[in-house]
């Protein structure tokens, strides 16, 4: 069996996207209580580990944006792990070669003017790091409180087509969104990825999840789907579609599935680290 090429799985991609229904006016997103930016790598495997998992959460989340953008925006990202970690789930994801582009915004004040002023509706897919207390060059509290006053507009971009992945900072801004759910901070090693989690990041696995200890774990989740659980609880969340305060659970559309099923051959001839 001849391996899959980037190109062959691109336009199965693209195919995918185009098959997608454009109805929705409505973007996915990622919420997890990890922080996979300090535990991960790349290596001439590509990404491993917690990086891996950045970089099939994007993938996984590109098919959902329905805004038309092609870039992907990480806010608060300082120079060192954090940066390092975003821009290499990035670059060895398959959006480069459809067109996306990477951008950082740092800084509590940058991060402000970027969602109050709606410019984020130039963003397909925002990602936020952990936060400094877990990996360096994470999401100060500062920068952490500008997303909570931008909570609104961060559902807004949701609802206008965007997509969101977040990791393990105080989620003060998903508190203020959704009242019932629960973010505890909780510290423990071992995540399991739940059945609709195996689908959504094909060929990764516990282990790649579990090189490093996760920080929350979430409750009171009401609608939104478990994609990965921990000894303490759910760990990473995600709705196809829908806002955080209007979470709307739909199967994956069979285009995708087949774009999964091309993403998960190409892990097949990732090398993974002895």
């Amino acid at each position: 069996m001849k391996p899959i090429t980037v190109a062959a799985l691109a336009a199965a991609f693209v195919a995918g996207l185009a098959l997608a229904p454009t109805t929705s006016l409505a973007g996915p997103y990622i919420l997890a209580g990890t922080d996979a930016d300090d535990h991960g790598f790349a290596n001439a495997g590509g990404n491993q580990d917690g990086w891996f998992f950045m970089q099939r959460a994007i993938e996984n989340l590109a098919p959902g944006v329905t805004n038309g953008s092609k870039f992907v925006v990480s806010l608060g990202s300082s120079a060192g792990q954090a940066l390092n970690a975003a821009q290499s789930a990035f670059n060895l994801s398959i959006l480069p070669s459809l067109g996306y582009t990477f951008q950082n915004i740092d800084g509590a004040a940058n991060i402000n003017t970027f969602l109050s002023a709606g410019a984020s509706a130039a963003a397909a897919i925002i990602m936020l790091d952990s936060s400094s207390n877990n990996v360096v060059g994470g999401l100060t509290s500062v920068e952490e409180v500008a997303l909570t006053a931008n909570a609104a507009n961060l559902n807004s971009f949701l609802g206008a087509g965007g997509a969101l992945f977040s990791q393990a900072n105080s989620y003060g801004f998903l508190s203020a969104l959704a009242a019932g759910l629960v973010v505890t901070a909780n510290q423990a090693l071992g995540i399991t990825l739940t059945a609709a989690g195996g689908a959504a990041f094909p060929g990764l696995s516990n282990s790649d999840l579990s090189a490093g200890p996760y920080h929350a774990v979430f409750s009171n989740v009401g609608a939104i789907p478990v994609l990965g659980t921990g000894t303490n609880g759910s760990v990473i969340l995600g709705s196809s579609s829908g806002t955080i305060t209007n979470p709307i659970p739909v199967p994956e559309p069979s285009s995708l599935a087949i774009v999964l099923a091309g993403l998960a051959g190409l892990s097949l001839t990732r090398r993974r680290r002895a």
